[in-house]
């Protein structure tokens, strides 16, 4: 975990067995207690003053990158190093935040013991991140895999902003992220559910607000992870998908749930978007003009069949193979994996 952001009280008393399963990065920034409160006095202020907010998960993200940007950030280097002089810098950060914020509360001497203890328990697991990843990748021959968090379209520079995380969660974020070079990356899988969903607020073209929604939303157990909170459904949005592809370039897909699908009689796909009368080649920047695209269509025949217990390609029904082709079609991309229920069996791999 490199350049990413570690809450250590999260990761000790998460996880069993970490000591000799988990290494973080040196250079990874310390989401502190102050972060996660100040992010929620964020929210506040933001409903308080424009009546809306940005829907965060609370948990510090935003603040965290805000202290890394200003460069006053503290990251895991500085917590097991020098006790006193992270002491001192933590004491400056804590004391900004009570400024910025003069109705947060900070223990800092309770604060600092609690580190402390926290800083004997990881140090053995923090390594220098650059050289860890360098040694993989010229040690012996092995498979890497890096998965990232949150869409393409939470991406601060790409995504529906302001209605994004503070990172970079598109492919780049992998060189970004753990200093591997552009041309060390091999395989960019996107993983891709069959309809298209969203947490929070922000732009959603092909957002279904009726029953087809709902029953989506029912089916597929859409629920965010960190919040709990009903997640949006709509059609699947091949002009959204299009776009990610541009970003990220896609060599495979995973489509997931495709049984969700399994109930409907016909089956709508967003294929492109247009603004006063035209189609656009690309996807808007701007919130508004996002807001007000007019979807274009196509209607698929559903398949009415229970495809839980396609074990391959070739057993699913015939109107969900021409999906599956469809959206090969559209894209320029193959799809790899076809996942049609939560087990791992029921990932349907193609080639």
């Amino acid at each position: 975990m490199h350049m990413y952001f570690v809450n250590v009280l999260c990761f000790i008393s998460g996880l069993s067995g970490w000591e000799k399963r988990l290494a973080i990065s040196d250079r990874a920034h310390i989401v502190f207690d102050f972060h996660q409160a100040a992010d929620g006095i964020q929210e506040q202020q933001r409903q308080e003053q424009a009546g809306k907010n940005l829907g965060t998960t609370k948990k510090g993200i935003g603040p965290v990158y805000s202290s890394k940007a200003a460069r006053s950030g503290l990251r895991m280097c500085d917590l097991v190093s020098d006790f006193n002089e992270f002491s001192q810098r933590f004491t400056v950060l804590a004391n900004q935040y009570k400024a910025m914020y003069p109705s947060l509360e900070i223990d800092i001497e309770g604060e600092l013991n609690r580190l402390k203890d926290y800083a004997d328990k990881v140090k053995p697991m923090v390594k220098d991140g650059v050289y860890f990843i360098y040694e993989a990748l010229h040690g012996p021959p092995k498979k890497i895999l890096v998965e990232g968090a949150n869409a393409a379209l939470l991406d601060i520079d790409f995504g529906t902003y302001p209605f994004v995380t503070s990172s970079n969660c598109t492919v780049g974020g992998v060189c970004t992220g753990l200093g591997i070079p552009p041309l060390s990356i091999g395989e960019v899988y996107g993983v891709v559910k069959a309809y298209t969903t969203r947490v929070g607020i922000g732009a959603f073209p092909t957002e279904q607000n009726n029953d087809i929604g709902d029953l989506l939303q029912s089916r597929g157990h859409e629920f965010g992870v960190t919040t709990g909170r009903r997640r949006r459904c709509g059609w699947l949005d091949l002009a959204l998908l299009r776009y990610a592809h541009m970003i990220n370039g896609f060599t495979a897909l995973a489509l997931t749930k495709l049984d969700i699908l399994d109930v409907f009689p016909e089956i709508k796909v967003g294929v492109s978007y247009k603004v006063d009368g035209k189609t656009i080649p690309y996807f808007p920047a701007n919130q508004e003009v996002l807001n007000r695209v007019e979807v274009e269509y196509k209607t698929l025949p559903g398949w009415n069949t229970d495809t839980s217990n396609a074990r391959t390609f070739e057993e699913l029904p015939e109107n969900a193979k021409k999906y599956v082709q469809f959206i090969e079609e559209v894209l320029g991309v193959s799809i790899k994996w076809i996942g049609v229920g939560k087990s791992r069996e029921s990932m349907i791999q193609r080639f």
